[in-house]
């Protein structure tokens, strides 16, 4: 089977690129034929609308030299939708079966608090759809607004787990945050949290590796004389990214909107305590209590009473980290994930086969 991909440029930060980046040379590779085609990267407007016309452009000659069996497309909401739609749209005018894998984590302002003119847009892109991919089962609940729940697959995003020994050189007092720097992911909660840990915890260290609104945060740091008590490496990835999860002994992430974030399937497979909000698929992914804590959005006082735990009761955070290590093996391997992926083409193509049959015989 020809499989087309339409997904961001390798280059670009965030979850999306983090999960497309791994099929590249991947087992999937040797079970299909697989065709990239890059719709977005980071940079300028100007830059992302030239880039996107450059994947109109080569999926229009893929359309006419070599079509695919069938297109998968990796999308979002907001400006995301918007630049899926002509994809979607020419697939289905040809026939081709549609798998959109939706990534987004906003649905309130995509979706349910948007004018009735956009969400009858939304149904009918949606619509024409072959099958809908879901990070989680709220997900797959939320979109089952838009289309017949029959027509949605749950695909958990995964994580590559390091061999042992993964945790060399660790420092357990060092508490990292990984991700887009602002609201969304509840960085400027951190501050008061922080606050709080170092008055009990005057020996703990904090890391917040990522960009967004870096001068925002380091100011809401800096309002509570903790200016010196962050550091801010920047964007990381490869090996910088590895080394920070092997050195560090808890995670930190207080989001407010989330899918099934790779920053936390990560901090799992390296058996990080885990600190994070009860919000999206991450309740499928830690239990609290077992293999991490979990607290409401905003609720610092108890993100800050679990990071006081984690950092003097030592064997809970082991407990806690093996737990979630364990987790990340059995269930969110790159090979699970692949193997799923691959049903959802079959049952994907079957279903574009059985469209054809019913329009031939209309």
């Amino acid at each position: 089977m020809h499989v087309c991909m339409i997904v961001p440029s390798e280059a670009v930060k965030g979850g999306i690129a983090s999960v497309v980046n791994g099929y590249r040379g991947s087992g999937l590779e040797k079970r299909y034929r697989v065709t990239y085609i890059e719709s977005y990267q980071d940079g300028s407007k100007w830059d992302k609308f030239m880039k996107a016309l450059k994947g109109y452009a080569a999926f229009l000659r893929l359309l006419k030299k070599d079509r695919p069996d069938l297109v998968h497309i990796h999308s979002s909401f907001g400006p995301s939708f918007y630049r899926k739609m002509p994809f979607i749209l020419w697939s289905a005018s040809r026939r081709i079966p549609v798998v959109n894998h939706i990534h987004g984590a906003e649905f309130d302002s995509f979706y349910e608090k948007a004018s009735e003119a956009k969400k009858k847009r939304v149904r009918k892109v949606y619509g024409r759809c072959t099958r809908l991919v879901a990070l989680s089962k709220e997900w797959a609940a939320r979109l089952g607004q838009i289309v017949p729940g029959e027509r949605i697959d749950i695909l958990e995003n995964y994580c590559r787990v390091p061999k042992e020994p993964f945790d060399t050189g660790r420092n357990k007092r060092q508490v990292l945050f990984l991700g887009e720097l602002g609201e969304r992911k509840g960085c400027f909660d951190i501050p008061a949290v922080w606050e709080r840990v170092k008055e009990k915890c005057p020996g703990a260290s904090l890391v917040m590796a990522g960009d967004g609104e870096m001068a925002r945060v380091k100011e809401a740091f800096s309002r509570k004389g903790l200016a010196d008590a962050v550091s801010f490496p920047g964007w990381v990835r490869g090996e910088e990214k590895e080394r920070l999860l092997q050195g560090s002994g808890i995670f930190l992430f207080p989001s407010y909107h989330e899918g099934m974030p790779m920053a936390v399937l990560e901090a799992m497979a390296y058996g990080l305590g885990i600190v994070t909000t009860a919000v999206g698929g991450i309740p499928q992914l830690i239990q609290n209590g077992e293999s991490g804590a979990l607290a409401a959005p905003g609720d610092t006082e108890m993100m800050a009473a679990a990071l006081e735990r984690f950092l003097t009761d030592e064997p809970y955070r082991d407990a806690c980290g093996k737990a979630a290590r364990k987790k990340a093996q059995e269930q969110y391997s790159l090979e699970r994930h692949l193997e799923k992926l691959g049903e959802i083409y079959e049952k994907a193509y079957m279903d574009g086969r059985q469209d054809r049959k019913k329009r031939r015989g209309q």
